[in-house]
């Protein structure tokens, strides 16, 4: 039977393109089939759209606007762009009328564990750093899609697979310190035999600069003293990355 409503939904669609702007409604005024949970459960999780996924996080609207109307707002807002609504704080998320707290939280929450799915399936995907495209598989999950500066290390052993991963600071927009002590004190603890450093840049911009090489030089250095070979420096934003490596520049 959910087979047969199943097929006739999607006949359905064929004839009508579902919008969701116009005159205010309740969830509970549209067709069965066509509220989100409800569709969810008919046809699956792949038929549903952005807002209507959002529409089922949201859960409840407020009045004269549904949660469908606030999830369609959320995406307008950002031009639809999902990778600028994973960067979403909470205190972004409630500035939208009826986006209280509670609301806010379960949406943060959920861009949070699609990015924990993508960092664990690297990591069971990359077992040995082979390359800077393994390392950035690693990192990207992490970097990514940040509106502020992370630096981070990946510490190896001498077959070159993963010990430990860690943040070693947060900064602004523009820039984040790095502690030397503590990245090779840390190196010192997991008795690392090579590192691989890395930091976002919220900008978009993948051409490193002038402080980015100077303190790439300056942990090369540091490195030496200590046997501790540094492989790489990636740069990391949402578009791709630099290695200072593949570029010759280490």
């Amino acid at each position: 039977m959910a087979g047969f409503f199943r097929l006739r939904y999607l006949h359905s669609l064929k004839k009508k393109s579902m919008k969701y702007e116009g005159p205010s409604f309740t969830i509970k005024e549209l067709k069965v089939e066509d509220r989100p949970r409800e569709k969810l459960n008919l046809v699956g999780k792949d038929l549903l759209g952005v807002d209507e996924l959002l529409a089922i996080l949201i859960h409840s609207g407020i009045p004269n606007k549904s949660a469908l109307q606030m999830a369609n707002e959320l995406l307008n807002s950002i031009g639809g762009n999902l990778s600028a609504l994973g960067r979403f704080s909470l205190h972004d998320f409630m500035k939208f009328k009826g986006m209280g707290k509670a609301k806010a939280t379960m949406l943060v929450a959920a861009m949070e564990l699609g990015r924990r799915r993508m960092s664990y399936e690297a990591s069971q995907a990359v077992q040995v750093i082979q390359s800077s495209k393994d390392a950035y598989r690693l990192f990207h999950p992490h970097l990514f899609d940040l509106n502020h500066e992370e630096f981070w290390v990946m510490h190896l052993n001498r077959a070159s697979s993963l010990l430990k991963m860690q943040r070693l600071s947060m900064g602004g927009v523009a820039g984040t310190s790095v502690d030397l002590k503590l990245l090779f004190k840390s190196a010192l603890d997991t008795i690392s035999s090579s590192l691989i450093i890395a930091h976002n840049h919220p900008s978009g911009q993948l051409k490193p600069s002038k402080a980015d090489r100077e303190l790439t030089q300056r942990i090369v250095e540091a490195g030496k003293m200590l046997d501790i070979q540094i492989l790489d420096h990636l740069i990391i934003t949402a578009q791709g990355y630099f290695s200072f490596a593949d570029e010759g520049c280490l």
